[in-house]
């Protein structure tokens, strides 16, 4: 199979792109001051007012098992690299940011769950992006001694997504060990990682 790879970088005139659009905004700064600033944004925004969501999924088991939780891996033509993230997908027009947690969870891994928490809005870029996103914590049960079976995914034309199942307690180690590999990790999942691995550090 080939690996996935780019192969030209063009300049984008404004009126063909399908998904964002550039933005020229003015404001007025803390001494009273026009200023100006550039930015893009998406055009999918619907009626919630917010964007996207990502998943973070807690894989619990009746047997007391490490929680886990569960990552993506994916080619990311902006970053031209496989990127490990979150699930995580934008919010179709009149859906909560729940249920599109939910769905987007279903399509990407095939895991089924139910949300148990809720972020606020939040943003990631908000230097060059109007962007917001929820962060929708989903539970997962799961049985088994073993290794969880994964179920099938529903993954749309086009999309080529690697399901990882990792436990809590290794989820900094990995993503170290995946960047040291080349690959290139979310920011908002290596800002959880990095919590959680404080978190442990201090007790």
């Amino acid at each position: 199979m080939p690996t996935p790879h780019l192969t030209s970088t063009t300049p984008l005139p404004p009126n063909t792109a399908k998904w964002i659009e550039f933005l020229h905004l003015t404001y007025t700064d803390s001494r009273g001051l026009p200023r100006t600033w550039e930015a893009c944004g998406r055009k999918t925004r619907g009626a919630s007012g917010i964007d996207a969501v990502a998943i973070f999924a807690l894989l619990k088991s009746s047997r007391g098992k490490e929680p886990s939780t569960i990552l993506v891996l994916q080619y990311r033509p902006p970053v031209d690299a496989i990127c490990v993230e979150f699930p995580a997908g934008l919010i179709d027009k009149d859906e909560s940011p729940e249920v599109a947690a939910l769905r987007e969870l279903m399509e990407e891994t095939g895991f089924e769950g139910k949300v148990i928490g809720c972020s606020p809005t939040v943003v990631s870029n908000p230097g060059m992006s109007t962007g917001n996103m929820r962060v929708v914590t989903v539970e997962v049960d799961v049985e088994g001694e073993g290794e969880v079976e994964m179920p099938e995914q529903k993954l749309e034309e086009g999309e080529d997504i690697e399901v990882v199942i990792v436990p809590l307690g290794e989820l900094y180690k990995r993503l170290v060990k995946y960047s040291e590999e080349g690959k290139k990790v979310d920011s908002r999942l290596w800002h959880t990682a990095m919590g959680l691995e404080l978190t442990s550090q201090l007790k």
